[in-house]
Order: structure tokens, then sequence, then C-alpha cells
């Protein structure tokens, strides 16, 4: 998730036109949903994409970035709204609330992590985690610091995207604020530079160019299912506790949408029970406390996960103070 480069977007428009149908049938049938999306999601959209299409004859068009970004696109274009559907993580989704208008999907009432006033949902249920090449076995942060990871450890940037910005706040948690700043600072003598793409970093892992990086569950599972080359870990700390926060998949409706009843009915499809359960499909799990995932996928995610504490931030609290901790971050590892 989690690229943050704003030439992606034509690029991905394009792409991803192609994969979800073109442009052939908007233009025949005039109907078209726009979606602004965090990436992450890309296999998974294509199929449930063409599943939409087929029930109801709308063409979806995915637009896909980082999460900062896309809410950003959002913002910038407030005046003259592109996008009907707004798909990011927190803090992001909640930076943009009131940019989205109210709307609540069937179902959406069986969703316990949601906006209050109904503006936005977690539509499919993500967790930070970190990756490692099977050459490397690093169990705590601690590890992470050993000289011979020097250059071998990457993670994305925080405030440029969702899993960065992640990284940051577990650090928060573990180590307190200016502890978490102080190892960051120290982990700059293993990093290996900046990077605005926590999927561009799972390639690397996997060919050894890196050695640990940061990620998310989801992403994570879905790549060691496609190819493998790494494994998936929760750093521990001092007392040997792992633990991790979710990063849920928000979606809501963005307000003074082009097509706001086709976006609508995009939302009532991906709350849908019978879309949900197939969250899975994507390593992923239900928005809805009701649908219940099952199989291989679903057994996997909870191997993942056995064994380590979940906490919940505040996000309210975390992006009224983001700015001044990504400020005291940049200071901490000199950029």
């Amino acid at each position: 998730m989690k690229k943050t480069l704003a030439a992606v977007f034509s690029v991905a428009l394009i792409a991803l036109l192609s994969a979800c149908g073109g442009t052939g049938a908007a233009s025949a049938g005039g109907k078209t949903v726009t979606v602004y999306t965090v990436d992450g999601l890309e296999d998974w959209y294509t199929a449930r994409f063409a599943e939409f299409e087929q029930q109801t004859g709308i063409t979806v068009q995915a637009v896909t970035a980082g999460s900062g970004e896309v809410a950003s696109r959002v913002e910038k274009e407030k005046a003259n709204t592109q996008a009907d559907v707004l798909v990011t993580l927190p803090p992001f989704i909640q930076r943009v609330a009131s940019l989205l208008q109210p709307y609540s999907p069937p179902g959406t009432e069986k969703v316990s992590d949601k906006d209050a006033q109904g503006r936005y949902f977690a539509m499919m249920n993500n967790y930070l985690s970190f990756i490692h090449h099977p050459g490397a076995t690093p169990k705590t942060w601690d590890d992470l610091l050993d000289p011979k990871l020097k250059g071998k450890v990457q993670y994305s940037t925080p405030g440029e995207a969702g899993d960065g910005t992640a990284v940051l706040l577990q650090l928060q948690h573990v180590l307190g604020e200016q502890g978490a700043l102080d190892y960051l600072g120290k982990l700059e003598a293993n990093n290996a530079g900046p990077s605005s793409s926590t999927g561009k970093l799972q390639p690397k892992v996997a060919k050894g160019e890196l050695l640990v990086a940061n990620g998310d569950v989801q992403m994570n599972l879905a790549e060691i299912a496609k190819s493998g080359g790494f494994d998936v870990f929760f750093p521990a700390d001092a007392q040997g506790k792992r633990s991790t926060f979710a990063l849920p998949y928000y979606a809501g409706l963005v307000t003074n949408a082009p097509h706001p009843d086709d976006a609508k009915k995009l939302l009532d499809f991906l709350f849908s029970p019978e879309t949900q359960a197939k969250t899975a499909d994507a390593f992923g799990i239900p928005g809805r406390a009701d649908v219940t995932p099952t199989g291989a996928n679903a057994a996997k995610i909870k191997a993942a996960l056995d064994g380590v504490e979940i906490w919940t931030p505040d996000w309210t609290a975390v992006l009224g103070k983001l700015d001044a901790d990504l400020a005291a971050y940049k200071k901490a590892v000199g950029r």
C-alpha cells in the first residue's frame, strides 16, 4: 500500500480500465463509477468489479495510489469532484471525512469499525506486519538494529505511505513517543533509505536485496501465495510481546460525486454478504462482523496473527497530532 507518486494515477487508470472491462461499456451504457483507492487490492478489485459490471452494467474505473495521495486528490478536487468512491486507510480517511457524504449501505449496521456519522465504513480489515527474507531471522525490534543488517532494512516513509505511518504508531505504542524517535534514529544506520511505496519493498526482500521491510498482513500473504520469497513476522518488544493494530480499508461516498446513484450501488455491492465473504480471497477479513471467512486463506490469516496482541489506536488523536509527529520523525532521522 501504498504508493504516493501522483503520476501513478494516469498509469493506474489506463491499466485498470483495461482490467475492469475498458471504456467501451462505459461509453455504450453511460454508466461509470470512479473509485480512488489505496493500492494492495488490485487483483481482488479486478474480480469483484467484473462481477459488479455483470450484475449492473456499471463499469468501474479504479484509480490507484498511496493512502495519503488518494485522500489528497479528493481534497484538491473538491471544487470539481472526479471520484465517486474513496477507499483508503486511517488516519487519511479521517482527514477527509468532511468531504464524504453520509451513506450507509445495507449491512453496515454489522460493521463495528465505522464513522459515527456514517461517512465511511471498514470494508476489509487488515493489520500492520513486517516481512523478512529466509536468510534472516529477526525476532525483536532490537534485532533490526544489528549492524549485520546495514543497508538491508527498509520501511515506507511515515506520512507518505499508510503502512509507513503505521510503523511510527506501532513504535510509539511499544516504546513511547520519544522512545520511538530515538529508535528510528538508530535504525537509520541500517535503513536503505526512504520509500514512498510499501508494495515495492516485497520483491526486494524476495530477491535478497533487502532482508527486512514493513508491510501488512493482507498484502504480504497475498504476495506469498503468488510467488513466495519471504515470511511475515511481528517484532517483539523487550518482554517478548508481539503486537499490532488494524489498518482497515475504509470505503465511503465522496460528496458531490459525479455518479452518486451508481456509486451507492457499488458500495451496496462491496458490503453485501456475498462480496464480504470473498475478502479472504485477498487475505483480508470482512468488515461485517456477521460474515465469517472460511477456507485455506482464512486459516493462514489466523495462523499469522496467532499470539499477536491487537490494540486499537485513537485515530482522532492520531490525526490531531500527526503533523507534529511527522515533523519530529523527520528531525530524528535527519531528513
